[in-house]
């Protein structure tokens, strides 16, 4: 049995998982609000709707080693195949998060239950579903009392979508800075003087500064709050307007080179195609559940992947637009393509309360297949990072995959070298056969273009 390392601040019960499943248990102390979700059969009925992870109570006999069962509640959970963070999302992702919070929240007050908080980190995303997945936030509601996770709220959600919308900046690296996302000070002191204009940003931006500012002693914050009452219908109509105003937000997307790169990129239709049929044989000849496109762009390769043995595909890109573009073009059921984004020359790092609450992305990568199509390149000659230091990287992220190799006399790598000179004297393709060959066995090699572009399938 293991202990979740990130999911320590909750009283109320904490993640583990045994035998590759995962659990939570929920202190005693906290019976009346588990007790209070199961006699209105909220697990059920959120997850028939779609937006509360398949929870359910199980028997405690299974971990009396490890439990006094007159202590803790067993829940159940299904586990999502992939754990990402709002750093690793698009502004669309970002955006359907939200939504779903506040779709969960009207619906609780429709059963006199609500949120105890708004944490970003509480959704998650199976394919392009969003799920909510903190089952302990619900709790039942009482008249007349105020949205304690207003603050949160705003600078989990509404603050860095407006940032993005406004302002054209991108959340991700405030995220990685700041795990509960961005400051309302900080934004207040980043939009204009017309930005404020707005309705929603002057009450939640503006104000809520002003608020903050004033009351930052938390004695006084704190009876400000009790003696401000909030009706249930006055709550409603805060989170519909706040759910309209985040519907009505569009993002101003910077120009991007590799936007349409699937569309408009150096290959011809027939070495296109020949592509295309190399990955969907590699896919079919392997069993591989999960799989990860590195460079995966707008998606086309990762999509030909999850077509084949019902495989769940996690796509990679450090073009936001690229990834803003797969995930908009998604079925709104479709579960089994994320994508997201990552600089895989600065991936995420273990972060948080004693770098443990956020897991790196290493640490997550655990996968059967990988897809490289078209990558190595961007990190060997753009980012300077070492041939051999490359390949270790990405053989180590999965015991199978297709790694394709992109030559100098390529016009993509000629580009790149245009700009720092060739500074590369080991970047060869006998140099890339000779290191793959060290940390795995080549299993063939492919040609597709008259460049000499190739595509090596490995295995470990």
């Amino acid at each position: 049995m293991e202990f979740d390392k990130g999911s320590f601040r909750d009283p109320a019960g904490k993640i583990f998982y045994h035998e590759n499943e995962v659990f939570r248990y929920v202190d005693k102390n906290f019976n009346n609000r588990l007790n209070f979700i199961l006699e209105n059969d909220l697990l059920n009925i959120l997850y028939s709707k779609g937006l509360l992870i398949k929870t359910e109570c199980i028997s405690t006999n299974k971990f009396n080693n490890f439990f006094n069962k007159d202590d803790v509640t067993i829940l159940k959970h299904e586990k999502i195949p992939y754990i990402s963070y709002p750093y690793e999302w698009c502004f669309s992702q970002l955006k359907a998060a939200a939504i779903h919070h506040l779709d969960l929240h009207l619906f609780l007050l429709e059963k006199n239950a609500t949120l105890i908080d708004a944490s970003a980190y509480n959704i998650q995303f199976i394919g392009s579903k969003p799920v909510f997945i903190d089952v302990l936030s619900i709790k039942p509601y009482q008249e007349g009392e105020f949205w304690f996770a207003h603050k949160q709220f705003c600078e989990n959600f509404l603050n860095p979508l407006i940032l993005y919308a406004k302002k054209k900046i991108k959340f991700n690296n405030w995220f990685k800075g700041n795990l509960e996302g961005v400051y309302t000070e900080d934004l207040n002191n980043i939009l204009s003087f017309f930005d404020k204009f707005s309705y929603t940003i002057f009450t939640h931006v503006y104000l809520m500064n002003k608020f903050n500012n004033k009351f930052k002693k938390q004695e006084s914050e704190f009876k400000v709050k009790n003696k401000n009452k909030l009706s249930k219908k006055s709550f409603v109509f805060l989170l519909k307007q706040l759910r309209n105003f985040i519907l009505s937000l569009k993002p101003k997307k910077n120009i991007s080179i590799w936007e349409n790169y699937s569309t408009m990129n150096t290959y011809n239709k027939i070495e296109e195609n020949n592509k295309k049929k190399i990955v969907e044989e590699f896919i079919k000849r392997n069993h591989l559940p999960k799989i990860i496109d590195l460079g995966c762009n707008d998606g086309v390769y990762s999509k030909i992947a999850t077509n084949n043995n019902n495989n769940y595909v996690v796509g990679f890109d450090f073009d936001d637009n690229s990834i803003d573009r797969s995930f908009c073009e998604l079925n709104s059921n479709q579960k089994n393509f994320l994508p997201l984004i990552l600089d895989a020359s600065n991936p995420s790092s273990n972060i948080g309360w004693n770098e443990n609450e956020r897991k790196s992305f290493k640490s997550r990568a655990k996968f059967d297949g990988l897809l490289a199509l078209a990558f190595e390149h961007h990190l060997c000659i753009a980012k300077n990072i070492p041939l051999e230091e490359t390949i270790k990287w990405m053989s180590s992220i999965a015991p199978k995959g297709l790694i394709e190799f992109v030559p100098k006399n390529d016009s993509t790598v000629q580009k790149m070298l245009s700009l720092k000179g060739d500074i590369f004297p080991n970047y060869s393709e006998n140099h890339f056969f000779n290191l793959l060959s060290k940390f795995s066995k080549v299993i063939s090699v492919n040609q597709i273009t008259d460049t000499g572009r190739k595509i090596y399938e490995y295995k470990i």
